[in-house]
């Protein structure tokens, strides 16, 4: 199959995957001990508000294709508006504020409805009397120019954008952005750069930190999603222009810059990451496309929404936190929800706020049009609690009710199902050998998540998306009695671990686990860290209590340190942050593996040795502990 037929193929698939999310709303019926990667959740209580969602202003839309952005190298975007129409089908005749989504899917593909991954449409907003710009980020759909994935020049770009709209006939000059996934990241490196006119923000599912959330979480490769995106994006490139029948010269340009650009820069990515090359490690490269680093000074008015189960669920509270820092009126609601179903929105009322789209017209009416819409009423975080199928209110990410407790690991176990203990006691002393299975993580959510949620769009009805147990069976577990009293946790993780391994390296898999009475396992949470990359940075880790739930690791090619054969060393996992509940007789479980099939993989020079056996010791002399924010 050629590139361009397999990239095709694969929009149409993901495309298709997302158009079930929206459709189907994936509500398959399910047990509080063991919910889906997409369960059926009680919405929140309604709460009284003296807010309702304002009728429409106008009958209906009309829309201008491939409007010229010029940037100030000289290169040139394309836009579509979406302007209100009159009874008569007619662009009304006013200077409205502008909601702005910068893509890399093409917008054409957007227009059609994109199976969902854009967000909600504009046709809600601009109906009530808002202009609704799409562009084409540089280098895909129709815009000119090479792609380069949130380079410093994209960045800008996006800036420019924001400006341009804010400057025209059309517009009063006040600007939104909104868009999920790619355009929710868009949202805040236009931020980053302070462009004019600059209102509010609406961003979906967005990262912080590209190479710890995503790229390469834990320090190995990501091969589930990223071989997707990429060919998403440069299968969407190659759409043809619209406007390729009225200037085919330029279209073929463009088309040409794409095809040049845009391979160029994911295949040689990708080949030297495989090779264990500079793209494997972190570094300037990665920091120039991680939102996180265009934050600093940022204030504009900002509602997030993330997922538990989401590519992102690492840093779509990263970004929260730092906003709210920053003095930012800042929102966010996480639900149990993957990516497609993140970027989709379908399930957001489920947290008892209204639709996708009435809450973006709450958010843009105060901040952009001044109206009282009681955002008051609405915390700043609201969360699901897994396990409990409720929803959680909070002033803070991590609120001043949270604090740590530390399980410790207890005794041996052994791969099959022999589990050790977890305790908040003494431990026993003891050690279990490792042996990683190239097939951990197959059978688990974690297959879901990291393909974006396709799996569990194409078959909600998995069983591996809703227990945990096959998968356990491949490695270590570790898991307290049941417990006499609930044990609810909020927030990031850690697993410190005392290891040694015969072939000074390896990648140690940590799940987080609810097992219910039954013996069904629910996967709450995971993270990763290759043990060579163990190096930690207590100045950028975070701590409660005293105690590390954050581990921050360099992951750069001079951090790289072998473990000595023999040396037993401790290793800090990063567990990405949740939310959740241990009911009463339930046993909370951690599981160490040394694979996460498809998530990761090593370095071609590395794999000979992820396949040696790891160590894990325990005991009062080797404290490998999981430490919890717990309330």
């Amino acid at each position: 199959m050629n590139q361009r037929l397999r990239s095709r193929t694969l929009l149409a698939v993901v495309a298709t995957a997302a158009s079930a999310v929206v459709a189907t709303g994936l509500t398959a019926p399910t047990s509080s001990a063991a919910p889906s990667a997409a369960p059926t959740v009680a919405p929140a209580s309604a709460p009284t508000s003296g807010w309702i969602p304002r009728p429409e202003d106008y009958p209906g839309t009309v829309k201008t294709t491939d409007l010229k952005i010029p940037m100030d190298d000289g290169v040139v975007l394309r836009g579509d508006l979406i302007q209100p129409a009159d009874a008569s089908g007619a662009a009304v005749d006013r200077r409205l504020p502008v909601i702005v989504m910068i893509t890399a899917y093409n917008k054409s593909v957007i227009a059609g409805g994109g199976g969902g991954l854009a967000g909600p449409g504009p046709s809600y907003l601009v109906q009530r009397g808002y202009n609704y710009l799409v562009v084409d980020a540089r280098g895909t759909g129709s815009s000119g120019g090479s792609w380069g994935a949130f380079s410093a020049r994209e960045n800008k770009d996006s800036g420019e954008v924001v400006a341009w709209a804010h400057d025209q006939a059309w517009s009063n000059g006040k600007v939104g952005m909104a868009g999920a996934s790619y355009m929710g990241i868009s949202q805040l490196m236009a931020a980053g750069h302070h462009p004019p006119g600059l209102k509010a923000i609406f961003p979906q599912v967005p990262g912080a930190d590209v190479y710890r959330d995503i790229v390469a979480s834990g320090g190995q490769l990501d091969v589930g999603f990223m071989p997707l995106w990429l060919d998403l994006v440069n299968g969407a490139a190659l759409v043809p222009p619209a406007y390729v029948g009225s200037d085919p010269t330029a279209a073929l340009g463009v088309l040409l810059d794409h095809l040049v650009g845009g391979g160029s820069f994911t295949l040689t990515l990708a080949l030297q990451a495989l090779l264990g090359q500079d793209p494997m490690y972190d570094g300037p490269f990665y920091r120039e496309r991680s939102a996180i680093s265009y934050l600093d000074d940022v204030t504009v008015p900002t509602f997030l929404i993330g997922g538990e189960y989401d590519l992102f669920q690492r840093g779509t509270p990263l970004v929260f936190e730092k906003l709210q820092q920053n003095g930012a009126p800042v929102k966010m609601i996480i639900g149990p929800w993957d990516h497609l179903q993140g970027s989709s929105g379908a399930l957001v009322a489920d947290a008892g706020y209204g639709t996708t789209e009435e809450l973006q017209l709450r958010w843009f009416d105060h901040w952009i049009k001044g109206m009282d819409t009681r955002l008051g009423e609405i915390p700043p975080v609201t969360y699901y609690e897994q396990g409990a199928d409720r929803w959680v209110k909070r002033p803070r990410w991590i609120a001043d009710d949270l604090h740590a407790r530390s399980y410790a690991l207890s005794g041996s176990s052994a791969m099959g199902g022999r589990a050790g203990g977890l305790t908040t006691g003494t431990p026993a002393a003891g050690t279990s050998t490792l042996l990683p299975l190239p097939v951990s993580g197959l059978c688990t959510r974690s297959a879901n998540q990291w393909t974006a949620g396709v799996m569990n769009a194409i078959w909600p009805d998995n069983p591996c998306f809703t227990n945990n147990a096959l998968n356990d069976y491949s490695g270590l577990t570790f898991e307290t009695t049941p417990v006499t009293r609930p044990v609810r946790m909020q927030g990031p993780i850690n697993a410190h671990l005392f290891v040694s391994t015969t072939a000074g390296d390896g990648m140690l898999s940590v799940v987080v686990e609810d097992v219910a009475p039954d013996g069904s396992v629910h996967r709450i949470t995971g993270g990763w860290q290759v043990i060579s990359q163990r190096k930690l940075v207590p100045a950028q880790s975070r701590y409660l209590d005293g105690r590390l739930i954050q581990p921050w690791h360099p992951f750069t090619k001079a951090a790289r340190t072998p473990l000595a054969p023999g040396t037993i060393a401790p290793v800090d996992v990063e567990v990405f942050p949740t939310g959740a509940m241990i009911a009463r007789g339930h046993r909370l479980r951690v599981t160490v593996q040394g694979y996460d099939v498809p998530h990761l993989l090593a370095p071609v020079p590395d794999l000979p040795g992820q396949a040696l056996p790891i160590k894990v010791y325990t005991g009062p002399d080797h404290p490998s502990v999981l430490t919890l924010p717990v309330r």
